[in-house]
């Protein structure tokens, strides 16, 4: 009987570490663990994170990854809670089967198509190569509706995908001729005076929605409140960074200069963060028009704007 109530005492103990595995075991802090690119796209959340450092509620572990194949791996997996994301890849994943829901946008416009000196016009662009981070990605998308707006395809450039880091340096080296990539690695070639801007994103794609904010079903479902209080203080970061904030913010996770953020930072901004279904359809048109996706998910299957 003792050996019993020995067992049933370390099982009881056991199970109630796995279902505390999600809180702080210091006070009981509910914990989210959100993957993240260290990007300008990424400052909201890690706004909240700031701000909720001291929660005695809620807590944000922030999980940093160097690309997006490794973000997505661990967000497909349930490795994390949640990520901000290129959302063309998460709709990617909904579409193959894989529980997630876009809950925010990442934030409002910041993308520019930086191209070398030489060229003055869209014309010039024919015959060019132009790098993008990833082919299901806004990127390419605002590379097409360049290209379409001035009367040309996508077969008249070639496309390259191209890590973001490495894209200052290879406008610089003529090994490319532009890219259109998440901040603040536009802003980089900028400030070395090696490229310029031809567009923002917003003169080609009004309301463009680029990252997106994006939790597992998993997540959603078993801590409904708490998902629902973390997406709310989300929003809260979003609407009260300043920039001003999101300077000082972008110079303790991104290590850029002060010139290449204050560059960065007059293109974006991180208000009013909900993602409405005229844009998802907008964005969904663009996503099939551009050979993407055959089939994305509808707004009602892959957008929470509710809990």
């Amino acid at each position: 009987m003792k050996k019993f109530w020995t067992f049933l005492v370390v099982t009881v103990l056991a199970l109630s570490a796995v279902a505390c595995g999600n809180k702080s075991e210091a006070n009981d802090v509910d914990i989210v663990k959100i993957a993240y690119l260290p990007i300008t796209h990424s400052l909201a959340v890690l706004e909240e994170a700031k701000q909720l450092e001291n929660s005695a509620d809620i807590r944000v572990e922030l999980v940093k990854y160097g690309s997006w194949p490794e973000l997505l791996d661990a967000l497909n997996t349930g490795k994390v809670d949640g990520a901000s994301v290129l959302i063309e890849l998460a709709m990617k994943s909904k579409a193959e089967g894989i529980g997630l829901k876009a809950v925010a946008l990442g934030h409002r416009d910041g993308n520019v198509v930086v191209v070398s000196n030489e060229i003055e016009k869209a014309a010039d662009l024919v015959g060019k190569t132009i790098a993008i981070p990833h082919r299901q990605s806004s990127h390419y998308i605002l590379v097409n509706d360049l290209l379409n707006k001035n009367g040309l395809s996508i077969e008249d450039v070639s496309i390259v995908e191209l890590a973001p880091t490495e894209m200052p340096s290879a406008l610089a080296a003529g090994t490319i001729d532009g890219y259109c990539v998440a901040e603040p690695f536009g802003a980089v070639g900028v400030s070395t005076g090696k490229g310029k801007v031809l567009y923002e994103s917003e003169e080609l794609w009004e309301d463009s929605v680029c990252c997106g904010l994006v939790l597992t079903d998993e997540f959603i479902n078993s801590r409904t409140d708490v998902a629902r209080e973390f997406v709310e203080a989300y929003k809260t970061a979003g609407n009260s960074l300043s920039r001003e904030e999101a300077q000082n913010i972008a110079k303790e996770y991104l290590n850029q200069t002060d010139e290449v953020l204050d560059i960065s930072l007059q293109w974006i901004s991180f208000d009013d963060l909900e993602i409405t279904p005229e844009m998802y359809e907008n964005l969904s048109d663009k996503v099939i028009s551009y050979g993407l996706l055959d089939n994305p998910p509808s707004y009602e299957e892959f957008v929470k704007n509710d809990f």
